[in-house]
């Protein structure tokens, strides 16, 4: 008897590509948006500076204008992600650049700090719904054996954006009492690209199988493999399987519920503790760096070139983050990652001299970026198709929790013990971290559950 197989499903046929042109059309074009993202939030951390100055503000008036995007954030990340698993990743990710590039450029109008409180809530929320949408987006269409790595490529778009922030910093914010303005007109942009991302990535073959728009998805599969010079066969837009994708959703619970069911449990309580922990830090370092250069005694505009220095060290921790992720696997690139930021934060608190707090900050950006880039490539493995994106999104949003927090307790840390003690905390948060990440499941190489 001939042995008769089913005909591969449109994401094995998707997984057995290798990385081609359209894959790095998606790569990119999603990593602009994350780039334009990192630009946008780095750039209120040289604001904050010049306002300290310029409008005598108090700490806590600059911790509320840097949480209130995180707040933003918090809120935007669990509805990105809600909405991007009903109407689509690709709508939500041009939605969210379209919110807070207009919501930036009306902040440089602001001549209050509530007002600019104001607007940064309304540019967190497109923020927070942006990220965790991209990176959902680029790992439904990434081949499994380089996900991982496809997936830190992305998130180092992070740096390019956040060195972009530093010489708009260093060059626009110092240049005049204006400068703040003109450097958050310039965050504007994203309000532009968000055309480009509507009219020209693709929308996620799993999405459109998951909602029965079976004829789009064929055409989505079928445009990728002409990348890859294969020749389908006759068009067949039903599913190979015996029930459509609606009949197989119908009895599965969708929603943060079923983030906590069962066979998923474990891995969302290790998953949300290390966000939370690694948004703390990370946000309670690199938001104030440049406010606390200066209180140490540093010059605006010498405190700028020093994080400008520091954050270029960002990029090399990613390429190593991409390199070891398939080959140590997720969990372990992690884990080793997050010990290092944790040492090297101890090594900041405890730095004297320039050279000291130069070295100490380029480590704890190369090892921090590192580990943010493994974080985001595990995040959407670990879910289903129906969940992928909401699991991101609230993973995300626990995560900006820290970031809402973590500003507000900077000048109460460094007034109690300055920043030694500031940064021992950031210490152990990296530590707590790294104990979480052991408690993830290793997905390296697996195809994405449907």
């Amino acid at each position: 008897m001939a042995d008769v197989r089913a005909p591969a499903s449109r994401s094995e046929r998707l997984d057995a590509l290798p990385f081609t042109r359209e894959h790095r059309s998606v790569l990119v074009g999603s990593g602009v948006g994350w780039a334009l993202d990192a630009m946008d939030v780095g750039l209120i951390s040289f604001v904050l500076a010049q306002l300290a100055v310029q409008w005598s503000a108090t700490d806590m008036e600059l911790s509320w204008i840097a949480s209130a995007g995180f707040i933003g954030m918090a809120i935007g990340a669990v509805l990105g992600g809600l909405l991007a698993d009903r109407i689509g990743r690709r709508q939500v990710f041009a939605l969210t650049l379209l919110v807070y590039g207009l919501a930036t450029g009306a902040s440089a109008l602001s001549e209050t700090v509530a007002v600019l409180i104001a607007w940064r809530f309304v540019v967190g929320l497109g923020l927070g719904g942006e990220l965790p949408v991209a990176s959902t987006l680029v790992s439904e269409f990434a081949p499994p054996r380089i996900r991982g790595r496809v997936i830190v490529i992305l998130e180092s778009f992070w740096a390019i954006g956040w060195t972009l922030s530093a010489v708009i910093g260093f060059l626009v914010v110092p240049s005049s009492a204006d400068g703040w303005r003109w450097a958050l007109a310039v965050g504007a942009a994203p309000a532009v690209y968000a055309v480009v991302v509507r009219l020209r990535l693709p929308e996620s073959v799993r999405f459109l199988e998951s909602r029965g728009r079976l004829l789009e998805a064929e055409t989505t599969v079928r445009r990728f493999e002409k990348s890859a010079g294969i020749t389908s066969g006759p068009e067949n837009p039903e599913p190979p399987a015996t029930t459509t994708p609606r009949e197989a959703l119908s009895g599965s619970r969708t929603g943060v519920a079923s983030l906590w069911s069962r066979g998923l449990r474990r891995r969302t309580g290790a998953l949300w503790l290390v966000w939370f922990c690694v948004n703390f830090s990370y946000y309670g370092a690199f938001i104030w760096l440049p406010t606390i250069l200066v209180a140490s005694g540093y010059s605006l505009i010498r405190s700028f070139a020093y994080t400008l220095i520091i954050t270029v060290a960002q990029l090399p921790g990613y390429a190593a983050s991409a390199f070891l992720i398939e080959r140590w696997g997720r969990r372990r690139t992690l884990a080793v990652f997050l010990a290092g930021s944790a040492v090297s934060a101890a090594l900041f608190g405890a730095a004297g001299d320039a050279t000291q707090v130069i070295g100490a900050g380029m480590l704890l950006s190369f090892f921090n970026l590192g580990a943010w880039g493994a974080l985001y490539a595990v995040t959407p493995e670990l879910y289903p198709t129906r969940i992928r994106a909401t699991g991101a999104g609230w993973a995300a949003g626990v995560g900006r929790i820290a970031a809402i927090v973590a500003p507000l307790s900077v000048p109460v840390l460094r007034e109690t013990g300055g920043t030694p003690l500031l940064f021992t905390v950031f210490a152990l948060f990296f530590v707590v971290a790294a104990l979480g990440a052991l408690g993830l499941p290793e997905k390296r190489g697996e195809a994405l559950e449907d």
